[in-house]
């Protein structure tokens, strides 16, 4: 077993026996007047590997793999540290074509009479599976203010002679005599409450 971290944990003994679960992915569905039919969707669970061993207390040629050999006890901390850990790690069983990503679910452990320092362990993994999401490109369109094409409001210097229809006549203004109550109400505070009474010099705004 390696950790991403490059920390290893070699098997002294390997497993006399290596189960590895598939299953394929069903959906149920129950139909009146026929019962439960089963639809696959295309996916797949996740596989789980189950195996057995030991960490023997003392190196023995006649099974054990290697001669340095971790400590029992330190070896089971190892383990469940991973199991622990949300990181995945590598599972290589040589001999067997296991060499795969796999997250630790589940082990326990005993302690046979007769065998001082030996623990017996049982391990589950179930295969690590990476999600990849696509990120999608967000295209943000470029707002451009439209140009004000209200008309700006004018000013208007009352003349001698002038008057409300006459200046709403004006081609530079409205060409509309009719329109003079726009200008009256625009400018109520200058003209004060008769608009058939404007002054030279009075200064309005045409809206």
């Amino acid at each position: 077993m390696i950790a991403p971290d490059g920390k290893r944990l070699q098997l002294p003994v390997n497993p006399s026996l290596v189960q590895i679960n598939r299953m394929k992915k069903f959906e149920t569905i129950s139909i009146m007047n026929l019962g439960e039919v089963d639809f696959t969707d295309g996916g797949k669970y996740i596989n789980e590997i189950h195996f057995s061993s030991f960490f023997p207390s003392f190196y023995d040629g006649s099974y054990c793999k290697y001669a340095n050999i971790p400590k029992p006890q330190d070896a089971m901390q190892q383990v469940t540290k991973w199991m622990d850990s949300k990181e995945p790690i590598r599972l290589i069983i040589t001999e067997t074509p296991i060499n795969m990503l796999v997250n630790l679910a589940f082990h326990n452990s005993e302690y046979k009479g007769g065998e001082p320092g030996d623990i017996y362990f049982d391990l589950s993994c179930r295969t690590y599976r990476t999600v990849k999401v696509k990120s999608k490109q967000v295209t943000v369109k470029k707002v451009t203010t439209r140009p004000d094409t209200k008309p700006k409001p004018k000013n208007y210097t009352v003349k001698s002679g002038d008057s409300l229809w006459k200046i709403a006549a004006m081609k530079q203004h409205y060409g509309a005599g009719s329109r003079w109550p726009e200008i009256y109400n625009r400018n109520k505070s200058v003209v004060g409450k008769n608009p058939n009474l404007i002054y030279p010099g009075q200064k309005l705004v045409i809206p």
